[in-house]
């Protein structure tokens, strides 16, 4: 698993820790019971927790247990019978093509930051990338002759995306122009995305171009990184692609997960209706 999932997951089973002491209950994780997970539960929806915070402890405490079993330090799984908070399938915002060219148009390209931020945005929007392989994403990783790029996914999952001419225009525009006249730090010379200290581009400052961006223009969506993602993945949908070729360049697991962005594009098809037929 990623290193993100894994502190997640440690976060988890401290909460718990935490929750025993505050009761003053002597117990381990070997002997805890049912009883105890469902008090533990009971106390952090007290908290104010959101349901979808709940359900993600929950399971982090279910993989901890599995875990416990698997090394057969425990002969029962307390968690096994404990069912998380029904969660409702939240749509994610998404950019209109014409909000998308407004962001960009935006951009300075007069300045090197803006050379970068153009590259960086066309990425994410023309092969919707996670912030996390955006960061990480490697020169000698783009393959500008076939129009590819080789991604380490969640998990080191290893795919290939796709990538637009435009995105591949502006991100040689930067490595030819720019990025070869930074001075990289050790350790940082095959990443893509530098700072302006020579090292990799962090997700919190892409976070923050964005958002830079938006104020910029006026948009008044909250928007971040994963929402040129979503962008990415409900146009192609609206346009008619195949959902398994979507699945493949977005790299889930399961076509459950993306088929969110059928619901997305059964939106787009009422709008239609409702704005273009004479009945509605």
């Amino acid at each position: 698993m990623s290193d993100n999932s894994i502190e997640a997951y440690e976060h988890d089973v401290v909460l718990l820790k935490q929750f025993l002491e505050l009761s003053k209950l002597e117990i381990s994780p070997l002997t805890l019971t049912t009883k105890n997970i469902q008090s533990f539960l009971k106390h952090i929806n007290e908290l104010g927790m959101s349901a979808h915070s709940q359900a993600r402890i929950l399971s982090g405490l279910k993989a901890f247990y599995k875990y416990m079993l698997f090394e057969e330090l425990i002969v029962k799984d307390p968690t096994e019978l404990i069912e998380g908070p029904r969660l409702g399938r939240k749509l994610p915002d998404t950019l209109s093509y014409h909000e998308i060219e407004s962001l960009l148009e935006a951009i300075d390209l007069s300045t090197s930051d803006g050379t970068r931020n153009r590259a960086m945005i066309e990425t994410l929007y023309s092969s919707g990338l996670r912030v996390s392989e955006l960061v990480s994403l490697k020169v000698d990783h783009i393959y500008f002759d076939i129009g590819f790029l080789r991604v380490i996914g969640k998990g080191n999952k290893e795919r290939l995306v796709p990538i637009g001419q435009s995105a591949l225009k502006h991100l040689a525009i930067y490595i030819k122009q720019v990025r070869v006249h930074s001075r990289i730090q050790k350790g940082f010379e095959s990443f893509v995305f530098l700072n302006n200290r020579g090292k990799a581009l962090s997700r919190v400052m892409v976070f923050i171009i964005i958002k830079n961006l938006a104020a910029k223009i006026g948009l008044k969506k909250m928007i971040g990184p994963h929402t040129f993602r979503h962008s990415f993945a409900t146009h192609l949908i609206e346009g008619g692609a195949d959902l398994r070729a979507v699945q493949e360049m977005l790299g889930h697991q399961s076509i459950t997960t993306t088929e969110i962005y059928t619901h997305l594009d059964r939106d787009y098809l009422r709008q239609v209706i409702q704005e273009f037929h004479p009945r509605s």
